[in-house]
């Protein structure tokens, strides 16, 4: 019986054994990574650089655009890596550091974009104190309660895994290693000192889409109230990306972790987990810039910029 200790490296699951189509999902893998790279990094400097955008939900998104960059880095690298060297091993540490950054930008993101909701409610429900409610010291503290509560999340996790023996081999039935892989691999035993901090982070992020949705019953019913159409139109048109990003962020998580095992394989695991670490950060900048005429207006001053220096 083998324990954790005695485990040097663990084998991800791999795409493909077929080498044409390894040297496939590394060019696809590379466009995309490269995608959202450039897509972040332009919402990330137009913010940084324009000053009209230096208001409450344009740091938010700022942060949410960081997050970003950090989870797609999280496995698309490695796993480009080892379809480029047609391999599927990653090392104990580099296994034990993917979990903690998974965690940590996925908690991080999920308390981001709650935090965006209150935004968006009190802009629009109580717009007379918007400025008391979300001055700058107020945004900074909830970023920094966002990062935090993603850091403290993911070294809890972290460590209670990686602490657990394991006795079913290192073969990880994903492309990456993730918290649930990892305990499917542990003696069983040993499972359920994980129980409660699984449990834990389950009401963390339920009880983050009940004040998501709490928020938009409350700030709907506020808009469907404005009289003028015009109005109504603008402030749906600053909620729906929000709505779209929080909708294709929980809704290919929860689908990956709570679909039923009946319908559960190594291969849709594959797939769904590729659309839940690999899509939201890739989409994320097109929705936030494809009807916000702000961040196309500070997107083509930088472009300018760019072009003429």
């Amino acid at each position: 019986m083998s324990n954790t200790s005695s485990i040097a490296q663990f084998f991800l699951l791999a795409f493909t054994d077929t080498r044409e189509l390894q040297l496939l999902h590394f060019w696809l893998f590379l466009g995309i990574y490269l995608a959202a790279l450039l897509g972040n990094c332009l919402i990330i400097t137009a913010i940084a650089c324009d000053h009209h955008l230096h208001t409450p939900m344009y740091f938010f998104l700022l942060n949410l655009s960081l997050l970003d960059l950090g989870s797609i880095s999280t496995a698309l690298p490695k796993s480009m890596a080892n379809s480029l060297s047609d391999s599927r091993a990653i090392s104990y540490t580099g296994c034990a550091a993917q979990v903690f950054l998974f965690v940590f930008f996925f908690s991080a993101e999920l308390y981001l974009l709650t935090v965006m909701a209150y935004d968006r409610y009190v802009a629009i429900c109580k717009p007379l104190h918007y400025g008391t409610l979300l001055g700058s010291r107020a945004c900074a503290h909830m970023a920094a309660a966002a990062w935090g509560c993603g850091f403290l999340n993911s070294v809890l996790h972290t460590a209670n895994t990686f602490s657990i023996p394991l006795c079913q081999g290192n073969a990880v039935d994903q492309f990456f290693c993730e918290v649930p892989q990892i305990l499917k691999l542990s003696c069983s035993d040993s499972y359920l000192r994980e129980f409660w901090l699984m449990l834990f982070s389950v009401f963390f992020v339920f009880g983050c889409f009940f004040f998501i949705m709490l928020s938009y019953v409350q700030l709907f019913r506020a808009v469907l109230r404005i009289p003028s159409q015009q109005r109504r139109h603008k402030a749906f048109s600053m909620c729906l990306p929000h709505l779209a990003v929080v909708s294709l962020f929980l809704s290919t998580a929860v689908f990956a972790h709570l679909k039923p095992p009946s319908i559960s394989s190594p291969s849709l695991d594959l797939v769904v987990a590729m659309l839940y670490l690999v899509v939201p950060p890739a989409v994320n900048p097109l929705i936030y810039s494809m009807r916000n005429k702000e961040i196309k207006v500070a997107l083509l001053k930088l472009m300018q910029w760019v072009r003429f220096h």
